[in-house]
């Protein structure tokens, strides 16, 4: 059994049975044997099944919101808006079934054409940060292109997705086509990435466990789909709005208590603006409300679990010794709290600079001119997400070709949207997910040549 904790008060608030590999077979049977009557389904008729389904989730925004903060502690807000985006992703994705088009191809005897066909049963594996909305952003595409989905979520997070996948038989979509097994990664998760009749992984989760499941799948010369860590910069040149920046700065990296691959951990400040910066950023990271998730004025819940704990508390502890602190505050007794803390004075090199943290805990490093801002951003192993704050196009411009990251945002920290693609680059993953194309990731492209030689 799998046990689920509240992360702010640390009750057990349901144990779930915990899939086998036994489990595992019996799921792809189901699911091969659905495919092929959705595959087969007039396009307009899958497209009305998924607008169904997210009409249906579109009813119980509120029951899956409470049971996100429930068992992954967000504010909720933010669980709203995730439910509101698992609708959103089922809308966007059904739009595209009926635009799934192949292409004709001008060549000399005949017609070429290409289709696009679907892969068969994808396996997603969601990570328990975002529990909902990244499982939608694989299961809603998938199933536009005609294929059906098993999804493992994690240990800490499957309520959500229990739900969801009997809200989409509610629905009417098909049985087995949409399921979901909770269960441990070494078990449940490796035998959705070993099973032969599995077309694709898609995995959000840690760099070392994607490289694991990229090389099992290797075996089988299996599809993958991998969105990994980060370790975003946050580069403010001299030139920019300073208010502006330094008040958008905290929750860049403390939104979801800092437990986004895509948060602005690593803050890069032109060095002759500096000091001024510190002096707007320490009193807008005092000033965030850490709390109960459940009160309107909470800005920050506590982290997953206890071992999360410990890790962000790990890398503060063992910063230099001559390490400044700006730090707010966070509840005290019962739950995984830990308050907002930017690090300042550190070596560019040091672990809380450069490894990712997953926690509310950002670095501040100071750099000379344009050159040495680029070089500090690409100085980590990922390539995920940053910003950039300038008034300066140009620059922008030149910054945004320079940074080795898949998602950038000017004068903004927004870094995902359900309608532009998204995705890292080095070791923050393979692939793309979201946006236009979203669907033909989940397809083969077959050729066809009709000669026309009499």
């Amino acid at each position: 059994m799998l046990q689920v904790l509240n992360p702010a008060t640390e009750d057990v608030v349901a144990t779930v049975p915990a899939a086998t590999p036994a489990d595992v077979d019996a799921a792809v049977l189901r699911a091969a044997a659905a495919q092929r009557d959705w595959a087969s389904a007039a396009p307009a008729d899958r497209a009305r099944l998924l607008r169904r389904f997210a009409s249906t989730v579109d009813e119980h925004i509120e029951e899956l919101a409470l049971l996100e903060v429930r068992e992954a502690g967000h504010t909720l807000g933010n669980a709203r808006w995730e439910a509101g985006n698992v609708r959103d992703l089922l809308d966007y994705a059904a739009g595209g079934v009926e635009r799934l088009n192949g292409r004709q191809i001008p060549v000399p005897g005949g017609l070429d054409v290409t289709i696009l066909e679907p892969l068969g049963v994808v396996g997603v594996i969601a990570p328990w940060n975002f529990p909902m909305p990244i499982a939608a952003w694989a299961t809603a595409p998938a199933l536009a292109a005609g294929n059906a989905v098993i999804l493992k979520p994690a240990e800490t997070t499957p309520l959500t997705a229990l739900r969801l996948a009997e809200l989409a038989l509610t629905a009417g979509l098909p049985e087995g086509l949409f399921q979901v097994l909770p269960g441990t990664g070494p078990v449940a998760g490796d035998a959705l990435v070993t099973h032969p009749g599995i077309a694709k992984i898609v995995f959000t989760g840690s760099t070392r466990v994607g490289k694991s499941i990229m090389a099992k799948c290797a075996g089988q010369v299996k599809r993958v789909t991998l969105e990994l860590g980060g370790k975003s910069p946050n580069i403010v040149f001299a030139d920019a709005d300073l208010e502006a920046a330094a008040a958008a700065a905290p929750m860049a990296f403390l939104d979801n208590s800092g437990q986004d691959c895509c948060a602005r951990t690593r803050i890069l400040v032109e060095r002759e603006v500096y000091d001024r910066f510190l002096e707007l950023l320490t009193p807008a990271v005092e000033e965030i409300v850490v709390g109960d998730p459940l009160d309107a004025r909470t800005q920050m819940g506590p982290l997953i679990s206890r071992a999360q704990l410990d890790r962000v508390r790990s890398y503060v502890d063992g910063a230099p010794a001559s390490a400044g602190t700006i730090r707010g505050k966070a509840p005290e007794g019962p739950g995984f709290w830990f308050p907002p803390t930017v690090l300042t004075g550190v070596p560019e090199d040091a672990p809380c600079a450069v490894e990712e943290i997953f926690g509310p805990v950002a670095v501040v490093l100071p750099f000379e001119d344009e050159a040495d801002a680029i070089r500090l951003a690409n100085a980590t192993e990922y390539g995920l997400s940053g910003s950039l704050w300038t008034r300066d196009v140009g620059r922008a411009l030149r910054a945004s070709r320079a940074v080795r990251a898949g998602n950038l945002s000017v004068n903004s920290h927004s870094s995902v949207r359900y309608w532009t693609p998204f995705g890292g680059y080095r070791q923050s993953g393979l692939g793309r997910e979201l946006g236009p194309d979203a669907l033909t990731a989940f397809t083969e492209t077959k050729n066809v040549f009709i000669s026309t030689e009499a």
